[in-house]
Formats: C-alpha cells, sequence, structure tokens
C-alpha cells in the first residue's frame, strides 16, 4: 500500500470521527435546549400558577378599613397587570428572573397588608368587646339608679307619711254670739251660732315648721255633717 493511500485512509478516519463528535455534540445540545426550555416554560407555570394564587387571596381578603381596601385595590391591579403581561411572554432566563423577583416583591407586598388586617381586626375586636363591657356595665348601673330612685320613692313616701301632724285633745263647744260680739259656751242642745274648736299638735321631729290650716268636720247625731244654715235642736 502507497504512502498517499495511507494518508487517505487517515484522513478519512479522522473525519468520520469528527463528524461522530459533531454529531454528539449537536445532539448535546439539542436536548440542553429541550431541557432548558422545558425548565424555563415549567418555572413559568409556576411563577403564574403563584401569581394566581395571590389573586385569589386577594379576592378573599375583606376589611371595612377605608385605608386598606384602596392599598388592597391597588395591589389586586398590579398582580393582574402582571399576570398578563408574564402569559403572553416567550420564556427565558433573564426575564424569568425578573418576574420571580417582581413576584417575591408582590408577595412580600401582600404578607404587610395581611399583617395591617390582623392589627385592624385585633383592635377592632378590643374595641368591641371595650364597648360591649361598656353597655353591660352602663345596664347594670341603670338598673341600680332605677332601684335607688325606688327606694327613695319609697323613703319620700314614708316621710311624708311620717311628717303628718296629728291632732291631740280636740275638745268641740257650740257658742251663742251676743250682741257685743263676744261668744258664750253653749252646754245644753240649744242652737248656736258657730263652734268652738280646741287642739293640740301633737310633736314632729320630721315635719316641716310653718303655719298649717287644718280642716274639721262636725256632724249631728245622726251622722250628717254639719254646715251653714244647719242647727241642732
Amino acid at each position: 500500500m502507497s504512502q498517499s493511500e495511507n494518508n487517505s485512509k487517515k484522513s478519512v478516519a479522522i473525519l468520520s470521527v469528527l463528524l461522530a463528535i459533531t454529531a454528539v455534540l449537536a445532539i448535546a445540545l439539542f436536548v440542553m435546549k429541550q431541557n432548558t426550555e422545558a425548565a424555563l416554560t415549567q418555572e413559568k407555570e409556576l411563577v403564574i400558577q403563584d401569581l394566581t394564587q395571590l389573586q385569589a387571596e386577594y379576592d378573599g381578603v375583606v376589611t371595612q378599613n377605608e385605608e386598606v381596601n384602596q392599598a388592597l385595590t391597588a395591589a389586586k391591579a398590579e398582580v393582574a397587570q402582571f399576570l398578563d403581561s408574564i402569559s403572553g411572554l416567550n420564556a427565558d432566563i433573564a426575564t424569568l428572573s425578573k418576574f420571580r423577583a417582581r413576584f417575591y416583591s408582590l408577595q412580600k407586598q401582600s404578607d404587610a397588608l395581611k399583617n395591617r388586617i390582623a392589627e385592624l381586626e385585633a383592635a377592632n375586636a378590643q374595641l368591641t368587646k371595650e364597648r360591649d363591657e361598656t353597655y353591660a356595665a352602663l345596664e347594670v348601673q341603670t338598673t341600680v339608679n332605677k332601684e335607688l330612685v325606688s327606694k327613695n320613692n319609697d323613703l319620700n313616701a314614708t316621710v311624708e307619711k311620717g311628717a303628718a301632724l296629728i291632732l291631740t285633745s280636740v275638745q268641740i263647744a257650740g257658742v251663742k254670739e251676743k250682741s257685743n260680739g263676744s261668744f258664750v259656751t253653749r252646754k245644753r242642745a240649744n242652737p248656736v251660732d258657730a263652734f268652738q274648736v280646741c287642739y293640740n299638735v301633737a310633736e314632729n321631729a320630721i315635719a316641716a315648721s310653718g303655719n298649717r290650716t287644718f280642716y274639721i268636720e262636725v256632724k249631728n247625731p245622726q251622722g250628717a255633717l254639719l254646715g251653714a244654715g244647719e242647727s241642732v235642736t
């Protein structure tokens, strides 16, 4: 075999090896590309899944605080916009890194809002508890006040009864008016012009001082009340 034939065979062998290596590298690069694209697609889906879950969490949050409600509305809009933007983009490492970083930022914002809502709910619960305790104490005090008023009214009624003046040693005599204006007591059952009434007022320590007017009824033996124009014979 000539030297040229040997060189030709060696060249063919080397070329075959190089072609084989190139094919292997091409296949490896293709597989790596496919794996990378699959990993990027999977990562993109995970980000979308996390954003969807975060959006659902926001939808389930309810609060009466106007300031927090405004923050929630803004956060929901930001998540929805982010979700729309990532859904329509082709995944690459740089873009997904930015999206993942932005998601973490939104997650921190969500945690801060949840903590704020929890604080507000705790404060509201404390206020509700204090309000209920105040109402209960007020109701008890109202009941006590009503009882005190009732007892005070009873005491006033008792004092009023106890302050009533009692007449003692009441003496009544018929008198006849003389021509000079003086009166003479009539001891017999003769016509009289008026009645002379004498009495004592029993001592009462709780009665208020001052003048009093007493009314005395005089009846005849038949029980009829004697008044103007009547006489006993």
